[in-house]
């Protein structure tokens, strides 16, 4: 089983495919074992890190207080330990603030971005309790297999900010988003378009996670094309 110490805690990681790097970062309580065919479709052209975050699937997962900084230093880390020096970052939902805060805060580690369902920050208390509705429907799917404290990677992004801050990033960027997304309005995401410059947006039919199911092939089409393009 290919695991890793970085930092403090043990990071369980696949490595697939050959060719460019691609480093995917998955959504709250998310474990890679869920977006396999994502992996799998991305591999076909590009040397692929899939990983745990810190608190899910068969990473470690220590009751302490997390944060979106601490884990794109979880990220920094492994993609250190594994040898991989920069590399496209696709991140969905919780994701996509750990890419964010990664281009922020090591931005020699990622040559682009692309965004999918995603925010600068929870600012308002509607998103904060779709949030935590979020959480307790990803607990009921997934605790039986690997029990994880859900609560802090919810309460990490939930506390994230960096929309004064967006205006740093300086690489090619993609911004995939669901017109019909509760959790996360499209508004939130225009907002964070409008701060990156030269970010490009895209919007599906559905809502938050709707393009893993009713959209795949338009997902895995226009990912694709973004990381062409790059």
């Amino acid at each position: 089983m290919p695991v890793v110490r970085v930092g403090d805690i043990d990071m369980y990681y696949e490595l697939h495919g050959e060719g460019p790097p691609l480093v995917l970062i998955g959504g709250l309580a998310s474990q890679i074992s869920e977006t396999e065919w994502l992996t799998r479709a991305m591999a076909r052209t590009h040397r692929v890190l899939a990983f745990d975050n810190r608190g899910a699937g068969r990473t470690d997962k220590p009751d302490e207080p997390y944060s979106i900084p601490m884990m794109a230093a979880d990220t920094d880390g492994l993609m250190g330990t594994l040898g991989i020096r920069e590399a496209s970052v696709l991140g969905v939902s919780m994701g996509g603030r750990i890419a964010l805060e990664l281009a922020l805060s090591h931005p020699d580690r990622v040559s682009q971005l692309i965004l999918v369902s995603t925010m600068a920050a929870a600012r308002t208390p509607e998103t904060s309790t779709r949030l935590g509705l979020l959480t307790m429907f990803a607990g009921e799917l997934f605790q039986g297999r690997h029990p994880q404290p859900f609560r802090r990677q919810r309460q990490a992004s939930a506390e994230y900010d960096c929309t004064d801050r967006v205006d740093r990033i300086h690489v090619p960027t993609t911004i995939l988003h669901g017109r019909h997304d509760r959790v996360v309005r499209l508004r939130m995401a225009e907002e964070m378009h409008a701060g990156i410059e030269g970010s490009r947006m895209i919007t599906f039919h559905g809502g938050h996670m709707f393009f893993m199911f009713r959209e795949r092939k338009w997902f895995l089409d226009t990912v694709d094309d973004a990381l062409r393009r790059r």
